[in-house]
C-alpha cells in the first residue's frame, strides 16, 4: 500500500471455474455501493448484455472522472455548467499479436453551459479529456477521444 495516497478505494473479485464456463462476482468494498455484481467472460466479450464487465465499469469510471475534470475546467473559465451528460464507450478487442486488449475509450459530452462559446467549450473538453486521472491512467495504452456538444 502506498503511504502517499490521500484516498484509497478498494474493489474485490471472486471467480469460480474456468474462463469461458466460469463466473464471478465483484464488489466495491470501499463504499459498499457496488455489492455482489455478477460477471462472466460471455458478458465481457459482448455475448450477454445482462451482466456487467470490467470494460463497462471502466467506461463508467472514465465518464464520471471526465465529468468532474470538465466541471473543473469550465469553472476555471468562469462558466460553471448547469449540467453535463457524459458517456464513455470502451472497446475490448483482439490484439494484433494475440490476446485481448482495451483498445479505446470514446467520450461524448452534451453540456448546458451558459456564457461559453462553442470554441471555448471544445477547448475545455480537450483539456479535461487529457487531464482527468482515468485518462492519465489509460494514456499510452488506450486511444482516447472526446466529442462535445453544447445544448
Amino acid at each position: 500500500m502506498s503511504k502517499h495516497a490521500q484516498a484509497v478505494h478498494e474493489g474485490r473479485a471472486h471467480w469460480e471455474g474456468g474462463l469461458t464456463d466460469g463466473n464471478g462476482r465483484i464488489t466495491g468494498s470501499s463504499s459498499g455501493q457496488l455489492a455482489e455484481v455478477p460477471v462472466t467472460w460471455n458478458a465481457r466479450t459482448g455475448g450477454d448484455d445482462s451482466l456487467t464487465s470490467p470494460e463497462e465499469l471502466l467506461a463508467a469510471a472514465h465518464a464520471s472522472c471526465f465529468s468532474m475534470a470538465l466541471a473543473y475546467e469550465l469553472q476555471g473559465r468562469n462558466a460553471a455548467p448547469r449540467s453535463l451528460d457524459v458517456s464513455a464507450r470502451v472497446g475490448f478487442d483482439p490484439k494484433v499479436s494475440g490476446g485481448m486488449e482495451v483498445s479505446f475509450s470514446e467520450l461524448t459530452v452534451k453540456g448546458d453551459v451558459p456564457g461559453i462559446s462553442a470554441e471555448d467549450f471544445q477547448e475545455a473538453v480537450q483539456q479535461a479529456a487529457e487531464g482527468c486521472p482515468i485518462s492519465q491512467a489509460l494514456k499510452g495504452n488506450v486511444q482516447i477521444s472526446a466529442e462535445a456538444q453544447l445544448s
